[in-house]
C-alpha cells in the first residue's frame, strides 16, 4: 500500500469563495452581532467529515436546508424555528478538493488504510444520506496529515493540515426526464480552520 503523491502546491485555492449556512435567525443574529462563531458538526455521518458546512454560492439552498431541518430536527444540531441564512466569506486554504484527481487519490489511499484498521462503517439511507463511510474516511484523510516524529525538524516531509473539504454533490429527481441534472445539485465546502472564515454578512433577499 503506497502513499499517493499529492500535488501539494495546487491544494491551496488562492480566492475567496461565498458560502451559505441555513441556521436559526437567532443564531443568524448572534453571529452577525459577533456574539459567537458558527459551530462545527460532528457527526459521524457528516458527508464531508467534521467542521462548518457551507452551500457555495447558493443561499437558496442553504434555506431550503433550514427549512427541512425545522421539520426533521435530527437533521442539525440545533432546533430550527425560523429557518435563516447566514453568508460567510470564505478563504479556502490548504483544501481537500474533491473535484481534484490527486485529492481523490489521497481518499482512495486513507480508505485503505482505514480498511487496514477496522471494518469500514457503511454510507445508509436515502440517496445515501448518512455517509458513515464518507465521513471516517475523510477523518482518516485528516489523521493522515498529522506531522509525525521529526517531521517539523525535516520541511521536506511536512504536510500541512487542510483547512476544508470541498466536494460536488448529485442529489434530487432528475431536472427534466432523462436530464443528466438533478433539482439539489450543489457544491459544499466544509470549513475545518474558522480562521479561514473571514466574516459574515446578511444575506439580501
Amino acid at each position: 500500500m503506497r502513499h499517493p503523491k499529492a500535488a501539494h502546491r495546487y491544494e491551496l485555492l488562492p480566492s475567496l469563495v461565498l458560502g451559505f449556512h441555513g441556521t436559526d435567525v437567532e443564531t443568524a443574529e448572534r453571529v452577525l452581532a459577533g456574539e459567537e462563531h458558527l459551530k462545527p458538526s460532528n457527526n459521524d455521518y457528516d458527508w464531508l467529515g467534521h467542521g462548518i458546512y457551507f452551500w457555495e454560492y447558493s443561499p437558496q439552498r442553504a434555506l431550503e436546508f433550514a427549512t427541512q431541518a425545522r421539520k426533521d430536527g435530527k437533521i442539525t444540531q440545533g432546533k430550527i424555528k425560523t429557518p435563516a441564512v447566514i453568508g460567510a466569506v470564505i478563504d479556502p486554504g490548504v483544501c481537500l478538493n474533491l473535484l481534484e484527481a490527486s485529492a481523490l487519490a489521497q481518499l482512495k489511499f486513507a480508505y485503505e488504510v482505514l480498511s487496514v484498521i477496522d471494518t469500514p462503517p457503511a454510507n445508509k439511507g436515502h440517496e445515501l444520506g448518512a455517509r458513515f463511510l464518507d465521513c471516517a474516511v475523510i477523518e482518516m484523510a485528516h489523521q493522515l496529515r498529522q506531522p509525525g516524529p521529526g517531521v517539523l525538524t525535516n520541511l521536506k516531509n511536512y504536510v500541512p493540515p487542510y483547512d476544508s473539504v470541498r466536494g460536488a454533490f448529485w442529489e434530487g429527481d432528475e431536472l427534466y426526464p432523462g436530464a443528466g441534472f438533478r433539482e439539489k445539485n450543489h457544491v459544499h465546502i466544509c470549513m475545518r480552520n474558522p480562521d479561514c472564515i473571514k466574516g459574515y454578512f446578511r444575506v439580501i433577499d
